[in-house]
């Protein structure tokens, strides 16, 4: 332990309400796949559910004035991003979010972009909300580097796409995209009259010192009023459970249309999850920074550790605490079960439209790490 929390203390989760953990219930596997991290939610967050437990009463709940607050002086201390208050709506999840803005951005088989690999809602929610999925793939692979290619998405997108789902800090390979790459993105959307979810949920797990997240909506009105910001606590301050998002909608009519496709699906955000939030976003920064400092040696740790396997490659981690690894030289039929006969339990990439990639969450105690790191050594001494 080093600092005021430790982040080396191993919690059992098994047999607990852990999705991550039940999954390899009963057997000698080490949960590295979803994303939720093996560590406890900071101090502040856990007194602040105590004391709204206390209250006893858990009606309808509504955002306070703190809570919105509380989210609007976040976005401007961390991202300089000054938000007016009217343009937040709450929400009970990003993907629910995901799904609202596929249901409020065009008609009936119009396309929704989706940069390619990413995160499986992805590429689940625009066709079970009735839309095309249009999937463009990102430009590189871990050797060289992934990339935004502005000109690869005006050519994959067909006339009929009218929404662009990004992922920025990117989940599963880990970049953080540069303002650079994001106004070229931005122009191709502003040209083709497109509007942009943006995912970013992962705006504040910024592992390279001195780079920061630029929220797209930053960029200008002219971007903002064609943007949808999506953003929580959740993977931050590992508060996933507690169920509370937020989007951030400048345009008025944009904004209208969201709330309306939301009516009668979409739920309010918990109680609990909102006074979770209020904490997180005006007290963590003290944990947050540590939890920074102890993910970035974790990322550290690992790529040395899969730098000495033969066959295997790991893109470098920008941002999130997700490791995008690559397996494909390793020659097996089937990499996710391969792993798992070794006691290893990641994302399979086929999940994220990377065939040949596995995914790791390095978010646990080192020590926990340094045992899948050996299961890993073992499994890839067998390959083939």
């Amino acid at each position: 332990m080093s600092g005021n929390f430790d982040f080396d203390r191993v919690i059992e989760r098994r047999g607990t309400d852990s999705e991550k953990w039940h999954r390899y219930a009963g057997r000698d596997i080490i949960p590295l796949w979803v994303a939720d991290m093996d560590f406890a939610s900071p101090p502040v967050v856990r007194q602040a559910l105590q004391e709204r437990v206390a209250h006893g009463v858990f009606g309808y709940g509504h955002p306070t004035e703190q809570q919105v607050q509380a989210v609007c002086d976040y976005l401007e201390r961390s991202f300089s991003w000054r938000v007016d208050p009217r343009w937040l709506v709450w929400l009970p999840g990003l993907v629910s979010g995901l799904s609202v803005c596929c249901r409020a951005v065009g008609r009936s088989g119009d396309g929704v972009g989706v940069l390619t690999p990413v995160y499986p809602p992805f590429l689940k929610v625009p066709t079970l909300m009735d839309r095309t999925l249009e999937t463009v793939p990102l430009a590189g692979d871990n050797s060289e580097g992934w990339r935004l290619d502005a000109g690869r998405l005006e050519r994959c997108l067909s006339p009929r796409a009218r929404l662009l789902l990004l992922c920025h800090p990117h989940n599963p390979v880990g970049r953080l995209w540069t303002e650079e790459e994001l106004r070229a993105v931005a122009d191709v959307c502003l040209e083709r009259k497109l509007v942009v979810c943006s995912d970013e949920i992962h705006g504040r797990l910024i592992l390279e010192p001195g780079r920061r997240h630029v929220p797209l909506a930053s960029l200008g009105p002219e971007v903002a009023a064609r943007t949808i910001t999506l953003l929580a606590p959740s993977k931050t301050y590992n508060i996933a459970g507690l169920g509370c998002s937020v989007a951030v909608i400048s345009d008025d009519d944009l904004r209208r249309r969201f709330v309306k496709a939301a009516a009668g699906i979409v739920p309010h955000p918990n109680i609990l999850g909102m006074a979770a939030a209020e904490a997180a976003f005006a007290g963590g920064q003290a944990w947050l920074d540590e939890l920074l400092a102890y993910l970035r040696a974790n990322r550290d740790y690992l790529a040395g550790r899969i730098a000495a396997l033969p066959g295997v490659s790991m893109a470098p981690v920008e941002a999130t605490y997700l490791a995008w690894l690559d397996v494909r030289e390793l020659g097996l039929a089937h990499p996710h079960g391969h792993f798992l006969a070794h006691g290893v339990g990641l994302s399979d990439g086929r999940e994220f439209a990377g065939e040949g990639y596995l995914r790791l969450n390095f978010g646990c105690p080192r020590a926990l790490l340094a045992t899948a790191c050996d299961r890993l050594e073992e499994a890839v001494r067998t390959a083939g």
